[in-house]
């Protein structure tokens, strides 16, 4: 595990060391654009139609979305009681508060948290990843985040119409049902399109390692102890609820530690698209990655310890 670790936080350094030294003056926010929409479009999807087309569509295939929706959701009401009570006391500004309240219960379960199980269980643990994201924190993300962001940055209401077109529009989403229906039609693709596919996939993990990288800085925020309780509900909070819950709904062995894993992801990356897109509090958003993405590299070899020991 810690290999895994000190690998994934050396590729991590080469993003930071690339942002900073900017070969060919190349920006490194286009880098991670270019990147990002590489694996996006085709590289993610990719994988998700190789893995799915070869796994079973069992209970773990609803059980481990029902698992991200309750643990994140759980997160995200936790966030907001907190900070319903405290943002005054900590004089939080309403673009601030949108920030936390969505770093706290979104996490990076795809850039991080596909690469950390797949190198601790395989390529045949990627689709509880891909379970995990695409089938239940994207949606809400669009659907409950991306409203909240739009209430807390701009003051207004995104119509729900946005986010369900925004949803459908994902690649990814779409390689995943793809790959359920192969499985289901009982298709047999061909072994050079099961190689490529494979190829491409390989691809997601460094080239998401390397872009977390790419987004790391470390902005002046004037209010940084108010990120406190985020980090705890996202790292400590994050993988009991997730863990608990894998538990009552009866998951076990890899089904129920990914999960755990998962729960305990830092802050995506992608808050700060959000972010950006409704004028939230960016800086605040860069600093809530840089500071969980740190720390989970000591609370995530706990989580998958206590996750793998106790019945």
């Amino acid at each position: 595990m810690h290999e895994i670790l000190l690998s994934f936080g050396l590729i991590i350094l080469a993003g930071v060391l690339f942002s900073r030294i900017r070969p060919g003056g190349i920006d490194p926010d286009d880098v991670r654009g270019v990147i990002n929409a590489c694996v996006l479009n085709l590289f993610l999807p990719a994988l998700c139609i190789k893995t799915l087309c070869q796994s079973p569509i069992d209970r773990e295939t609803v059980l481990v979305p029902v698992t991200a929706v309750i643990t994140t959701g759980a997160a995200l009401m936790l966030a907001a009681g907190v900070y319903g009570f405290t943002g005054k006391k900590m004089r939080l500004s309403s673009q601030e508060t949108g920030v936390l309240l969505i770093a706290s219960a979104f996490g990076n379960v795809t850039y991080l948290g596909l690469p950390i199980l797949t190198g601790l269980y395989g390529g045949t643990a990627a689709k509880y990843a891909l379970f995990y994201d695409l089938l239940a924190t994207t949606p809400l993300l669009w659907l409950a985040g991306a409203a909240l962001a739009a209430k807390y940055g701009e003051g207004k209401k995104l119509s729900r119409k946005e986010s369900l077109k925004t949803i459908a529009s994902l690649p990814p989403v779409w390689g995943i049902f793809i790959g359920m229906a192969l499985h289901q039609s009982g298709i047999s693709l061909p072994v050079f399109t099961l190689t490529t596919l494979d190829m491409l996939g390989s691809l997601v993990v460094p080239l998401m390692i390397f872009s977390i990288g790419l987004a790391l800085s470390l902005p002046k925020v004037k209010h940084a102890y108010a990120i406190i309780p985020a980090v705890v509900i996202k790292l400590v909070a994050g993988p009991l609820i997730a863990y608990g819950t894998a538990r009552m709904l009866g998951l076990t062995g890899i089904a129920l530690t990914s999960c755990s894993i998962e729960g305990a992801m830092p802050a995506m990356v992608l808050s700060l698209l959000v972010a950006a897109r409704f004028n939230l509090d960016v800086s605040l958003a860069a600093f809530m990655i840089v500071v969980t993405t740190v720390l989970s590299f000591f609370t995530l070899p706990a989580v998958i310890f206590l996750g793998t020991h106790i019945p």
